[in-house]
């Protein structure tokens, strides 16, 4: 089984930007390293190898423009003994819309379609097992923010479950910048 997802990957000068953010902050943390960064855009989970490649084929296929974005402040995603923190990547429309049209591209396989409601975040650092009060780490970094950047690729992801945390090899990167088509 593959367990996949896509995502954006983040050019070099948004991780810079995000680097002040990743300091400090309450003890018992899991901070995320840099080259794992990214903008989940569908989560996928396991899949069988045939499966795998299908999504593969199908995703080449797929026409969408690139995108701009920026930081935007921080948030928490807090379920009480675990979490994370977070950054916001803006404008969300253009996001949201290309979430929304890989997920079609799913479905059409046969997938069962994205339940929750869309955010564009990119995930910072993580806990679990106790409670930790990040509303500090929250207000020093609410003002977080960075130069629009253009996005013109997104990456089909597989996910390893390590005693560490989850570490991702891309499997097949794919181009925005043709016209994108229903």
């Amino acid at each position: 089984m593959h367990r996949l997802f896509v995502a954006l990957p983040l050019p070099e000068t948004l991780v810079d930007a995000l680097a002040p953010a990743m300091e400090g902050g309450p003890s018992g943390l899991r901070w995320l390293d840099e080259e794992h960064l990214h903008c989940t855009l569908r989560f996928i989970g396991s899949v069988e190898r045939p499966m795998a490649e299908e999504i593969a084929q199908n995703l080449a296929e797929m026409k969408a423009s690139p995108v701009e974005v920026a930081l935007s402040g921080v948030g928490i995603f807090d379920h009480g003994k675990r979490g994370a923190l977070w950054a916001r990547l803006a404008p969300k429309a253009p996001l949201r819309d290309l979430h929304e049209r890989i997920d079609r591209r799913l479905v059409s396989l046969g997938l069962e379609p994205e339940r929750r409601a869309y955010l564009p975040h990119i995930t910072l650092a993580r806990w679990s097992g106790g409670f930790i009060d990040a509303r500090g780490w929250a207000e020093r970094h609410a003002g977080l923010s960075s130069s629009p950047v253009t996005i013109d690729r997104f990456t089909l992801f597989e996910s390893h479950l390590r005693q560490s945390g989850a570490e991702y090899d891309a499997i097949a990167d794919f181009r925005l910048g043709r016209q994108p088509s229903a």
